[in-house]
């Protein structure tokens, strides 16, 4: 018969213990995907390459012309996951029935294969799709209500508009000034005239405002002289500094591409088309090939009798092996040297500092003046990103003694040679 032993009495060597401490935390150990990390570098990591190769198509809480993509990973095992994102069509042809759903919902739209996305790429992806730019409902409130009761400022300036009004108001309350002045006068002379005064006064009091009289006085003559030479030497000169600046020219384009459409509901990245920003001097213009790497898969799905005669006329550039010749919106005058990876890559200036909201605009136009003196009180504002840049680590010791950020204006943003030949 078995002797009643407590479990105090059982010998703890360490093949118990290794047993023990697997069987209470296995569990837990092993449904902890280390794939899937919440760090802030895979997190990162995998922003880029969703930028770069998903958000044309994809958001991570909202359907666009894919499904929302943030909870994958609770719906399908992480290898399913990276199977599909690697070749879908694959996985759709092995008769998978969640993919085969998913493909059918979304119009039979094939998803382009990313076979060159490593295996620590699709990792750090999952990882932002899961854990990446998580916004918390009450706070998106808050902010789109403080949004909209923005007053956007032109630099601190008052609004043309505004001066507007400033004027009529100061020319209605001179009219009810002289209007008043008036009315006194008459009441004053009607009171006057009552009284008992010598005859020269009557006569003096009694008197009428003489309109011809004063309309050719000499002073009036130069008065109204000085004005009119006023006027006209002013429309000259703003009609001299006007000479070359072409703001809110909106010229009609070959093909009517809508950039709210494409850089606004699709959020195309603008590095997307003009491929040359962060490169070199240039933007470039995109060449057709750019325009069909999306519409190929739309013609895919829409077939050719769904395309629309915009969209065909890049079907012909294409077959027809001409360039579409766009026009050119932003012209700067030959003397003048811009060089756009510096401002973009190097300087981390947005789009829309020098362009304004391209991504509201149906048809593109000159936002900002592009004069030399909008580029140098630009230089005079703006601060240099020196943060993390070896390259200004000199310019930032010698510069430590200001009380100001360190600006472009400080490292030669206003020597003539830095713009001109």
């Amino acid at each position: 018969m078995l002797s009643k032993r407590s479990l105090v009495g059982v010998r703890w060597n360490f093949h118990t213990l290794a047993v023990l401490f697997f069987f209470l935390v296995g569990t837990q150990v092993f449904a902890a995907d280390p794939a899937v990390s919440e760090s802030e570098e895979a997190i990162s990591a995998g922003k880029t390459v969703f930028n770069a190769n998903c958000k044309t198509c994809h958001k991570l809480d909202q359907k666009v012309v894919g499904p929302a993509l943030r909870g994958i990973t609770d719906r399908q095992s992480i290898e399913w996951a990276k199977r599909f994102i690697v070749n879908s069509q694959e996985v759709i042809a092995s008769g998978d029935d969640y993919a085969n759903k998913l493909y059918e919902e979304y119009g039979n739209l094939q998803m382009p294969n990313h076979l060159f996305l490593t295996d620590a790429d699709l990792d750090n992806l999952l990882s932002y799709i899961e854990y990446g730019d998580k916004v918390d409902p009450a706070a998106e409130a808050a902010s789109a209500a403080g949004q909209g009761g923005e007053v956007s400022g032109g630099g601190g300036g008052i609004p043309t508009e505004y001066l507007t009004i400033i004027v009529v108001v100061l020319v209605i309350v001179l009219l009810l000034i002289l209007i008043v002045l008036g009315l006194i006068i008459s009441v004053l002379t009607k009171y006057i005239n009552k009284q008992d005064l010598p005859e020269d006064d009557k006569e003096f009091v009694s008197q009428k405002f003489d309109v011809g009289k004063i309309l050719k006085s000499d002073g009036f003559i130069i008065i109204v002289t000085a004005i009119v030479v006023a006027l006209v030497a002013k429309t000259a000169i703003d009609g001299l500094y006007g000479v070359g600046i072409q703001q809110g020219y909106a010229p009609t384009q070959p093909i009517a591409y809508s950039h709210a459409l494409h850089a606004g509901t699709l959020e195309i990245e603008c590095q997307y088309c003009h491929t040359g920003v962060e490169i070199g001097k240039s933007a470039n213009i995109p060449s057709a090939n750019i325009c069909m790497n999306c519409h190929t898969h739309v013609q895919n799905v829409q077939g050719k009798e769904g395309i629309s005669p915009e969209i065909q006329k890049i079907y012909d550039a294409v077959d027809n092996n001409k360039p579409i010749e766009w026009v050119r919106v932003h012209n700067l005058p030959d003397l003048a040297y811009f060089n756009h990876s510096q401002h973009v890559k190097v300087g981390e200036i947005e789009c829309q500092t020098c362009h304004g909201p391209i991504e509201e605009m149906e048809v593109v136009y000159q936002h900002s003046s592009l004069t030399m003196g909008w580029c140098i009180d630009c230089h005079r504002q703006t601060e240099i990103a020196a943060d993390g840049n070896e390259y200004y680590d000199k310019l930032v010791q010698l510069h430590s003694d200001s009380k100001d950020a360190l600006k472009v204006k400080d490292i030669g943003g206003l020597e003539c040679a830095k713009c001109h030949y």
